[in-house]
């Protein structure tokens, strides 16, 4: 009988021979190892982080937030622009698209489009980070955790498997909502002084509500209608959209009801 080692090479062999071809050769693509290990450095940072910081004094990054921020917001109008534009020119349906899996150009910068969305999920742990070196541990709840450590499998998964179709609605929806909270987290960092043109933080929150509801219609809506894109994928995707509703409407309601009640 195989060993337990054996299984595993075994999983591990028909997951690295059974993806796109096409994106095997780019960064972080191939085998899900290295994605792995970043998820297993990203939890030793979230535990090791604050407890290193508990004695110490929080670090000023003001420069630094207002360039990142402001750098992720110009990555994300680039996402944003390229999900667009690709999807337009190829005639994308917004209610059923198979991948294609084809060479040509307009596949291929597709393809592209979400392997930078995927990348981005990787940079986007740098907020978690960015928190224990502020000692901003309030922040640092199972929601942000959650959200920031799965998003990089899902979308490993899903440039490995299925690098454009149905995938680019959820890169579009997201990319814009990105825009918009690293816009208010940019001008956030600038200083307090910018807190009264903040004022649109709760909507933000509803914003990010939204998108997640869209995406439970329109991954519901193709499981069950025919439609030739992956049902597994359609599933995983519908049901962690049920998670983040739950997850974020309880953040809703703790930040602007219970709050308000108090």
């Amino acid at each position: 009988m195989p060993s337990a080692w054996d299984s595993v090479l075994s999983v591990h062999r028909w997951i690295v021979e059974n993806g796109d071809k096409r994106t095997d050769p780019w960064l972080l693509v191939y085998s899900p190892i290295l994605v792995l290990l970043i998820f297993l450095g990203y939890l030793c940072v979230v535990w090791v982080g604050p407890r290193l910081m508990k004695n110490r004094q929080p670090v000023d990054l003001k420069a630094v937030l207002i360039v990142y921020n402001f750098a992720m917001v110009g990555l994300s109008a680039f996402m944003f622009h390229e999900f667009l534009v690709t999807s337009w020119l190829s005639n994308y349906s917004l209610l059923c698209q198979p991948v294609d899996y084809s060479t040509s150009p307009l596949a291929m910068r597709m393809a592209m489009v979400c392997w930078w969305f995927f990348f981005s999920k990787v940079i986007e742990l740098s907020d978690t980070l960015f928190f224990i070196l502020r000692k901003k541990n309030s922040q640092l709840t199972f929601l942000h955790v959650y959200h920031h450590g799965t998003m990089i499998f899902n979308w490993w998964a899903g440039v490995k498997y299925v690098a454009g179709g149905q995938s680019f609605f959820i890169g579009l929806v997201n990319t814009f909502v990105h825009i918009v909270m690293y816009s208010y987290y940019g001008l956030a960092a600038i200083g307090p002084h910018m807190q009264k043109y903040l004022w649109w933080k709760r909507y933000l929150t509803s914003l990010q509500l939204l998108q997640f509801l869209l995406f439970l219609l329109h991954t519901g809506y193709n499981l069950f209608t025919e439609c030739d894109f992956p049902d597994s994928m359609n599933i995983v995707v519908f049901g962690y959209c049920i998670t983040l509703i739950i997850l974020f409407s309880n953040f809703y309601y703790q930040s602007y009801f219970h709050k308000k009640k108090k």
